[in-house]
């Protein structure tokens, strides 16, 4: 994602990465797609019923599934010397960022779900349906590509370029980078952030007048922390790498060897942050997986009826 600067070699640290890219991608991208596709047959064969989280579950596996297809070619074009025309470079780092922050979203918006199924009842048969959901899910693609077309220059010409390297002042631009940092990041986080705090707040109010009514409540808040801290463990730190690579851009950080640590600090937690493909597979499918096993054996518990849509 970034090159050489004037006065300051970059190429011990683009070493580094590519070595890094070669252990992280080839496992991810491999283990990422064989999850995501079995989870997506899942979700579109094997369950008899649409549910909102199903629908969203399904968005969030064919973005993740996009993004694993970007990185063969992220992979490539970031080795030395290698270059791809710009129209190409365009598309493959769109295709990269628009699914990650469309992933972003949807996580976010299950988050949302979740919530106004458990701590609003009565308002969510008013906001949530299938048909309300897919239409959200439409909404994301449309918004984040119709993003993506604006930052991105998809221009035909035969210069090339090194893929991932060296955007654009456009792309670093000060509007650009505040809009990915707040509306990419902070927002879905502090969206995550309340939903996940008054969900356990709600399931922890309720005093448990049956084992069975226990069992679901932990299941649940297990399911609601563990999705949080991947959140987090996926999305924060290259968030904070981009930000202080904006201050780069911008002659705020100068000192070579600060830049040489951010450099790497981008390009690891990006490289880091595509193991989420995987994890999303599995923290979601089999925590409802879960979540539902336990309800089918245990289906009397009063009033959290709405439960089993979560």
């Amino acid at each position: 994602m970034i090159g050489n600067h004037s006065h300051c070699s970059f190429s011990d640290v683009n070493a580094i990465v590519n070595k890094l890219q070669l252990v992280i991608y080839i496992p991810t991208f491999i283990t990422g797609s064989i999850l995501n596709v079995v989870a997506l047959w899942v979700f579109c064969f094997s369950m008899k019923r649409r549910t909102e989280v199903s629908i969203y579950l399904m968005n969030l596996a064919i973005l993740d599934l996009l993004l694993l297809l970007s990185l063969p070619f992220k992979m490539y074009f970031s080795q030395q010397n290698t270059t791809g025309y710009r129209s190409l470079c365009s598309f493959v780092e769109s295709l990269y960022f628009t699914n990650m922050y469309g992933s972003i979203y949807t996580i976010a918006l299950i988050s949302l779900d979740r919530y106004i199924a458990i701590k609003h009842p009565f308002w969510s048969k008013l906001f949530r349906s299938p048909k309300k959901t897919a239409t959200i899910c439409i909404f994301i693609w449309l918004f984040v590509w119709s993003v993506s077309a604006c930052v991105f220059t998809f221009d035909f010409g035969k210069e090339k370029v090194r893929c991932f390297h060296n955007m654009s002042d456009h792309v670093w631009s000060s509007a650009n980078i505040i809009s990915v940092e707040v509306f990419g990041f902070l927002i879905p986080l502090m969206v995550m952030l309340f939903c996940s705090i008054q969900t356990i707040r709600a399931l922890l109010i309720h005093k448990p007048y049956s084992i069975q009514f226990e069992e679901l409540r932990i299941i649940i808040i297990r399911i609601v922390v563990s999705n949080l801290v991947v959140f987090l463990l996926s999305f924060l730190p290259p968030h904070v790498g981009i930000f202080l690579q904006f201050l780069v851009r911008q002659n705020v950080i100068s000192e070579c060897s600060s830049k040489k640590n951010i450099s790497l600090l981008v390009q690891l937690t990006l490289c880091l942050t595509n193991v989420n493909c995987c994890l999303d597979a599995i923290c979601y499918y089999f925590s409802v997986k879960e979540f539902r096993s336990k309800y089918l054996r245990n289906h009397s518990i009063g009033h959290m009826v709405e439960l089993p849509n979560i």
